[in-house]
């Protein structure tokens, strides 16, 4: 059954909620924008959400359901699985005989009524209920995960043993370690550890011993977040059973390990890097989680636009010199390097890769992973590869002198060299080369274009306009040139010419029925600065980092500050993430 608004409109003026006049005016809106007419009305002030949709249940004849101070049993949670109830806004709240109480947002979303009702062979009764409180029973299948942990520990309690670390392992210890790696409980938590980060779409996962517990944390969208605490007790099992299944030594606790390991079931493929590191309370692991069957993006899909889009295209057309990406770690430098050999890797084209780590695998692209243990560093990866006939050589981070004095070598015989530096802009990379003993004339002439980059979330479709305050275009104006960034938007017709800054309006998170989260996804914000006649001239001189900054906005490169506030201006991210991201 749909509430008509005319019967939306005689309950609320019935109860004097809004008025007449409110009414018609967010009916109005709802017309032209295409919205709902009780969306309108949130949006305006006129009448909170929570008042809304109780007025909806009483209209539609079903219950309100408040969750945010409900405890659920996690028996009945677990009927609804948990992507299923993120994905269909829809909890198991309480389970009678062959009944089963459902709240949802949408109780006319028949289909996944119908679909809880064949899997669980129970009669489906739907409540009405809040985003808010949606989201607090969500949150509980987070506590049902760490009620998991604790029925595993539980089982077979005998069967975690804590560990001393000591300095020299002996060979009992050694087959001590080894057993509690394979024992049920510790191959349990770890199995379901991976499997609720892949479910939470996280990056990273980080296990961190404490004085009195282990700390989990994982990482989404590029903001850690903490998961769950588990015993101290399972420390010593946990690092034992990611060790085995990455080809570790078991009995090393005083030195830095790195390994990987491949996790795969019918739904997801992963390759898993781990690296652990001795701290004070144990051993540190962080797992980076690799999705094996992703696919390259497009540049455009990574946030690549107009006339940085075609520097980057054109750039990538000339059959030698080197294409630098700069930006610190995490900030997506790799990713754009296989999308930029996604489009050159056609049959004519021979392209090779020293990398560490291979995070994608790529068909017809020849890939090599650096093993510093036998000798396979990039410089000696490159030298070799050199050798195999490319026509687009890959180094996955130029570190040292002689990697760079190699892929100088390689850009000016020939080839078409992509790598990566650590520095903050793009500017920065000129520097950096000369201080790792690059001679100015030979970068001058050999790099095509360098590229800066950091990753921005993505704001949801529940979102909402507003204007920045006084106060805050004060405080921004301490980052960047603001009536730089206003004559930009009037050019990209984002803001018209006769507004000032004040009036350009941005976007926030607002969550909603139809959408719980705040961000989701990430796209990069960046600066190109092809390297012309001027920029060389300017690296024979051995000009600082600033001097080639400013020349490069003289000739039109917009710097990554400004390429963020385009994007917020737009709607795709926001303001307070942009200088999230560039404090960091």
């Amino acid at each position: 059954m749909r509430i008509e608004p005319q019967q939306l409109k005689a309950f609320l003026l019935d109860a004097k909620l809004v008025s007449e006049d409110q009414f018609e005016k967010a009916k109005k809106t709802a017309e032209k924008n295409n919205q709902k007419i009780g969306d309108v009305l949130i949006l305006e002030g006129f009448i909170t959400q929570e008042k809304l949709i109780k007025l909806e249940a009483y209209i539609l004849g079903i219950p309100f359901i408040d969750l945010e101070k409900e405890k659920i049993d996690s028996d009945v949670l677990k009927i609804i699985p948990e992507p299923i109830a993120r994905s269909h806004n829809m909890v198991a709240i309480k389970k009678k005989g062959d009944i089963l109480e459902v709240a949802m947002l949408d109780p006319e979303d028949l289909r996944s009524i119908e679909f809880v009702q064949k899997t669980s062979n129970l009669k489906i009764l739907p409540r009405l209920t809040t985003p808010k409180s949606i989201k607090a029973a969500l949150f509980q299948y987070e506590k049902t995960l760490k009620a998991e942990f604790g029925d595993i520990i539980k089982e077979e309690e005998t069967g975690i043993k804590t560990f001393k670390e000591n300095i020299e392992a002996s060979d009992v210890e050694k087959e001590e370690l080894i057993k509690m790696a394979e024992e049920m409980p510790i191959v349990q938590i770890v199995d379901t550890l991976l499997k609720h980060a892949i479910l939470e779409r996280s990056s990273d996962v980080h296990i961190e011993p404490t004085k009195k517990d282990v700390l989990v944390r994982y990482r989404v969208d590029g903001v850690l977040h903490d998961a769950m605490t588990l015993p101290k007790q399972t420390s010593s099992g946990i690092v034992a059973r990611i060790k085995v299944l990455s080809n570790l030594k078991l009995d090393e606790h005083r030195l830095p390990q790195d390994g990987r390991f491949r996790v795969e079931t019918e739904d997801y493929k992963y390759s898993i890097r781990v690296s652990v590191l001795p701290v004070f309370d144990g051993e540190k692991i962080v797992m980076r989680l690799l999705p094996e069957t992703s696919k390259a993006l497009t540049l455009e899909q990574l946030g690549l636009m107009d006339e940085a889009l075609e520097k980057v295209k054109d750039n990538l057309k000339k059959p030698v010199g080197m294409i630098l990406i700069t930006g610190p770690t995490g900030s997506g430098k790799t990713t754009t390097l296989y999308s930029m050999m996604e489009i050159l890797n056609v049959p004519g084209v021979n392209i090779s890769t020293i990398e560490d780590p291979i995070e994608y695998r790529m068909p017809r692209i020849n890939q090599t992973q650096v093993n510093p243990k036998i000798g396979l560093t990039f410089a000696s990866g490159l030298r070799s590869l050199v050798r195999q006939d490319p026509n687009v050589i890959m180094v996955g981070e130029i570190r040292d002198n002689e990697t760079v004095s190699l892929a100088i070598n390689a850009a000016l015989t020939g080839h078409l060299v992509l790598s990566t530096l650590h520095t903050t802009s793009a500017s920065g990379a000129i520097p950096r080369l000369i201080d790792m003993q690059a001679e100015p004339f030979l970068v001058s002439s050999t790099i095509n274009v360098i590229i800066a980059q950091r990753l921005v979330r993505k704001l949801c479709e529940g979102k909402e306009k507003y204007n920045l305050r006084d106060s805050e275009i004060k405080d921004l104006r301490k980052y960047c040139d603001l009536d730089k960034i206003l004559k930009i938007l009037q050019e990209e017709k984002i803001v018209d010419p006769k507004k000032t800054f004040k009036d350009v309006e941005f976007y926030k998170p607002k969550l909603s029925k139809d959408h719980l989260e705040e961000y989701k996804g990430r796209v990069g914000i960046y600066e190109v600065l092809p390297i012309t006649e001027a920029i060389r001239n300017l690296i024979t001189q051995k000009a600082d980092a600033d001097q080639i900054q400013k020349k490069g906005q003289e000739e039109g490169m917009r710097t990554i500050i400004e390429d963020g506030f385009i994007k917020a201006a737009q709607g795709i991210t926001s303001v307070e993430e942009v200088l999230r991201v560039i404090a960091e």
